[in-house]
């Protein structure tokens, strides 16, 4: 489905063109703008991928036929194929990976920066990937959050304050693999507490988390332990885990009716109920509650969303 909202639209990208221009959006960010090392073939070609994106799924918000902002997608299936996720090479993932249900990676998020004063942009990028949750029944979303450089201190508020009040559970928390930190690098960076527990500020700590983080508290998010330095991506990451059955109380409160309306859904469930049940219902009743969902995203701009059904997606898509 393609969600528009005046000239803009969210959805999954459909062709060779438009994956090309993900990796090209993500070149201008990642490499001339954050300093991400490239290979040679990658600067003639001015477009950022790795080998994860041969069977990845593109979240792309489009402005007038460009793509402005993207999330790249990996969900179980697709990461069968490639032998794994690319947050693995950063983080232990294993009791996420044995979790009943649906799941999928969510990474490389950026938008344009001539967007970036656009709220629009990135409540768009939610709202499809809020859309594509429901559609594909994904129970647990999960990837990295990131900060450029090569020093944690420099966070030290924001990554403190995770730790001390926003760790996954046990029985879901990834693990950072600090062995696989670039020769050279520290394996003592990868320590979260940066900070003692009493020298940390919430306000403190906000100031310093990017937009993405605080997006990914706001949906209530968990982070796994460890902060791993990606040394060529000139990044340092913090494992994000979203389990949609605990999507924050104000987000369930609007769009099925009462704060804890996914409270009762635990792993024996198998794919969510409501966002979940839902997938249950005639598909009119199913998208009355995607579609508030959606509008509680995209707030004031709801009254000129428009909702359409591809019957096509993804039909033709190359890499």
């Amino acid at each position: 489905m393609a969600i528009k909202v005046r000239d803009y639209e969210v959805r999954l990208t459909r062709n060779k063109d438009e994956r090309r221009q993900v990796r090209q959006l993500r070149y201008s960010v990642f490499v001339e703008e954050e300093g991400a090392n490239a290979t040679e073939e990658q600067k003639n070609l001015r477009e950022e991928y790795d080998a994860y994106d041969s069977f990845a799924e593109y979240m792309a918000v489009f402005h007038n036929g460009k793509i402005v902002g993207t999330y790249r997608i990996i969900d179980r299936n697709a990461a069968e194929k490639m032998g794994g996720f690319y947050t693995e090479s950063e983080f232990n993932i294993s009791k996420i990976k044995r979790y009943n249900g649906n799941i999928a990676e969510m990474s490389r998020a950026c938008v344009a920066k001539d967007y970036r004063e656009n709220a629009l942009v990135m409540r768009m990028l939610w709202a499809g990937l809020g859309e594509y949750v429901v559609r594909r029944k994904i129970m647990i979303l999960f990837g990295v959050a990131s900060w450029v450089g090569s020093k944690p201190v420099e966070s030290a508020q924001a990554i403190s304050y995770l730790y001390y009040n926003h760790l996954s559970p046990l029985n879901l928390r990834a693990t950072v693999l600090s062995e696989n930190f670039a020769d050279g690098v520290n394996p003592k960076l990868s320590r979260m507490n940066i900070l003692p527990k009493d020298f940390v500020y919430e306000e403190d700590a906000r100031r310093q988390m990017t937009p993405l983080v605080k997006g990914y508290l706001r949906l209530g998010a968990t982070f796994g332990k460890g902060v791993f330095i990606d040394k060529p991506f000139n990044s340092y990451d913090v494992f994000v885990m979203l389990q949609t059955k605990k999507i924050d109380a104000a987000y369930q409160k609007h769009f099925l009716g009462h704060e804890n309306a996914l409270g009762h859904l635990d792993e024996k469930d198998g794919p969510i109920k409501t966002l979940g049940k839902i997938m249950l219902f005639p598909v009119t009743g199913s998208f009355k509650v995607v579609r508030a969902f959606l509008e509680f995203l995209l707030r004031e701009d709801a009254a000129d969303a428009e909702y359409i059904e591809d019957s096509k997606e993804n039909e033709g898509e190359e890499n």
